[in-house]
């Protein structure tokens, strides 16, 4: 029987047609770039996909819509529109009544691009467990829906702000495979590794194999391939772990909890790392995309073997 067009999907006709032919698509996040004012960024993350081999799918939602493949105008619209909101996976329903812009955070865009046939996204770093998480209970939602959501995340690792090893723990009682693009360790976003063993790969075939007999033995499920950002773009792991030290402390004496915890420890990293936080974003940011379109490459090779 045919498939029925699906009325919440609007998927641009470069990546409909992609995905027809199941040819590589790799999906991005629209929620970094109401950071970027000048939407560069954005730019240079669908290049650095297309480069690799694999067609890139900015994911947003518009008007009522869950836009797969965002033009330039609407990327536009998006990078100067001020107080657009953030899309979690929770937000979507919400989103989509209000009938204005959303822009998908990790959790938000997976369950977009799974809905529309993708089976891999990047990201720069996912969410996690945070520090003092044992406590708190403070967990991402990215984490909670890598549990149900039929994905490939290639990513510089958890962010440096986060508990890596309690990340680490977490993702291994919920069954999701963690993968290391030529190393043995857990990326650690702007820090090059963490003290965290993973299952290394040393190439993206294997991986793309690994991926797909994950999914026929285990059903849906997110893999996570972790790629570490270049070495001469790291931040220093002493500089970060004093910085948020530090933080964390400040935070105590000022009574700053819940949710503005996280953005008060990634300005104490920014002041700590001399101006390098920056540099080192973007660099992670390009180098996972470039993975993720070889890595959807050869999936899409192996596949095709099937």
């Amino acid at each position: 029987m045919e498939r029925q067009p699906d009325q919440l999907l609007e998927v641009s006709d470069e990546i409909a047609t992609a995905l027809a032919e199941r040819r590589p698509v790799v999906a991005l996040e629209s929620s970094l770039i109401t950071t970027d004012p000048s939407s560069e960024t954005a730019s240079l993350i669908e290049k650095a996909v297309r480069g690799a081999g694999a067609v890139p799918a900015t994911i947003g939602i518009a008007g009522g819509k869950l836009v797969v493949g965002l033009t330039d105008s609407l990327i536009e619209r998006f990078a100067s529109t001020k107080g657009i909101p953030k899309i979690s996976a929770r937000d979507i329903g919400g989103a989509l009544a209000g009938g204005g812009l959303g822009a998908t955070t990790v959790a938000g865009t997976i369950v977009i691009a799974e809905r529309a046939g993708i089976q891999v996204f990047t990201t720069a770093g996912i969410g996690g467990v945070h520090r003092r998480g044992e406590d708190t209970l403070d967990i991402s939602p990215d984490l909670l829906q890598f549990r149900k959501t039929k994905m490939t995340v290639v990513s510089g690792g958890a962010k440096s702000i986060l508990d890596h090893r309690l990340t680490a723990e977490y993702l291994e009682t919920a069954g999701v495979p963690v993968y290391g693009y030529r190393t043995d360790r857990l990326a650690a976003f702007v820090v090059r590794e963490a003290d965290v063993p993973v299952t290394r790969m040393d190439d993206l075939h294997t991986a793309a194999r690994a991926a797909e007999a994950h999914w026929q033995v285990n059903g849906p499920g997110t893999v996570l391939l972790t790629t570490p950002i270049d070495e001469q773009d790291a931040v220093d792991e002493a500089i970060v772990e004093a910085a948020i030290t530090e933080a964390l402390a400040q935070c105590d004496q000022e009574g700053i909890v819940g949710n503005a915890v996280s953005p008060y420890l990634m300005k104490a990293l920014a002041r700590a790392s001399g101006g390098m936080l920056p540099k080192a974003g973007r660099s992670l940011l390009l180098s996972t995309a470039r993975v993720a379109g070889e890595f959807s490459t050869a999936l899409s090779a192996v596949q095709a073997e099937r």
